[in-house]
């Protein structure tokens, strides 16, 4: 019932708060005009012949999660399609870089009764699998009422999301029943997602756990070598706004420490790039290029901003000292698994909240190097810079657990087949 009074409320307002809110939007460039007839269901594409597996999730960090399964169903089943839906340009731009063959993109519609029922109708998915939980009343209760089996993976309800749903049980119960089935990424979350009304839950493991490896031009690669031309690198990777100051502060005090250092910045939201250097120069001095701008590595920069989409897997090859952004803020932390994989020494600060549970695994086996504060940031990156055996026992560490944590691709993928073999 509550359903029903959300719909009729979003096609009441629509007219008038959302036309506004679209259009805002657009000048700011937060969608893709060619393309926004699918943000109001209309399908670019014609729906492919068998069964169809629909995934869907928010951004970047969703959509990356869900390749190892994409890959492993489409090598199972050779006639199956998989369409992948996120809201994000960025996300569109990584999907069409890394999706394979039968298997494509679309963008998720906006959140309203009609083009949620125009999208389904068009697609008809055998299966629709729901990454994390950003819930969309809308489109969930329209997947429900065409008697879709729909699954969520790696669902997380963090401690405020928790306190927050449990004021309001009674939505978030018939939310929750439009799932057949709720997989947390950990018990905790499991636990809470039963708590708040889920019928049928369970937890398998973190599919992050077991993520591809990330595209890598090697012609890219071998040019940047050549750049950074024998000079000790450290990446410092996903950040948001002020860590890039935070650090910034400290660099020239750290090429006292170790000379010749560059230091390379891939910010986490690449268009921040020229608002990045002109802070490091005319706040740090700092020489900083651009690599969006093609501004060449020479023997005096100091940084290097990489700010641009789809290359982390280069640097992350490249540099063997990673410290991951979104952890000297309250942001709560960025994927560390990815340079875990790649055999890096991985640095994260004092606010991993977004990873509880991958933290807790982490340090359990010694896998990664957690810091307090910026100073104690500087200090372990000289410790690793000067101590090569240190250097490299962190990085054994920090691979041997990442490794050992992919395993639960398998049992994933188990659960899921169950649904396919029978839709």
């Amino acid at each position: 019932m509550l359903l029903k009074i959300y719909k009729a409320f979003l096609a009441f307002i629509y007219p008038v708060m959302l036309n506004r809110y679209i259009e805002k939007r657009k000048k700011c460039g937060k969608e893709d005009i060619a393309r926004f007839n699918e943000r109001l269901g209309k399908a670019t594409l014609p729906r492919p012949k068998g069964k169809l597996i629909w995934m869907h999730g928010a951004s970047v960090g969703e959509s990356i999660s869900m390749l190892p399964l994409i890959d492993r169903l489409l090598q199972i089943y050779p006639d199956l399609h998989i369409m992948v839906t996120t809201g994000t340009t960025t996300s569109a731009e990584v999907m069409a870089k890394r999706l394979p063959e039968r298997a494509f993109h679309q963008y998720y519609p906006l959140e309203h009764p009609l083009y949620a029922a125009r999208f389904i109708r068009h697609w008809k998915p055998d299966l629709a699998l729901w990454f994390e939980s950003e819930f969309w009343p809308a489109m969930l209760s329209t997947i429900k009422k065409r008697r879709i089996p729909l699954i969520l993976l790696n669902g997380r309800i963090s401690n405020k999301s928790f306190k927050r749903w449990q004021q309001f049980d009674f939505i978030i119960k018939e939310i929750l029943d439009c799932f057949t089935l709720c997989l947390g990424q950990s018990e905790e979350d499991a636990t809470r997602l039963k708590i708040l009304g889920a019928q049928n839950t369970a937890c398998l493991g973190n599919l992050k756990y077991a993520g591809l490896p990330l595209p890598i031009d090697e012609n890219k690669k071998n040019d940047l070598r050549k750049a950074f031309n024998g000079r000790p690198v450290w990446l410092v990777s996903s950040t948001h706004h002020d860590e890039e100051s935070k650090i910034g502060r400290f660099i020239k005090e750290l090429e006292q420490k170790i000379p010749n250092l560059l230091t390379v910045i891939v910010p986490r939201h690449p268009p921040r790039g020229i608002e990045i250097k002109e802070k490091l120069v005319n706040d740090y001095h700092l020489d900083v290029s651009l690599r969006s701008q093609n501004e060449p590595i020479t023997e005096k920069t100091e940084v290097y901003v990489a700010d641009t989409i789809g290359e982390l897997g280069i640097f992350y090859d490249l540099c063997q000292i990673v410290f991951i952004g979104g952890s000297l803020i309250p942001h709560g932390g960025q994927n560390f698994m990815e340079p875990s994989r790649m055999h890096d020494a991985v640095i994260v600060g004092p606010h991993m909240h977004n990873f509880t549970d991958a933290m807790a695994r982490a340090q359990k086996a010694d896998g990664i190097i957690q810091v307090n504060d910026v100073l104690e940031l500087i200090d372990t990156v000289e410790k690793l810079f000067k101590n090569p055996d240190y250097l490299k026992e962190r990085a054994d560490k920090a691979y041997n657990w990442a490794n050992g944590e992919a395993k639960v691709l398998d049992a994933i993928v188990q659960k899921v087949e169950e649904y396919i073999k029978t839709c």
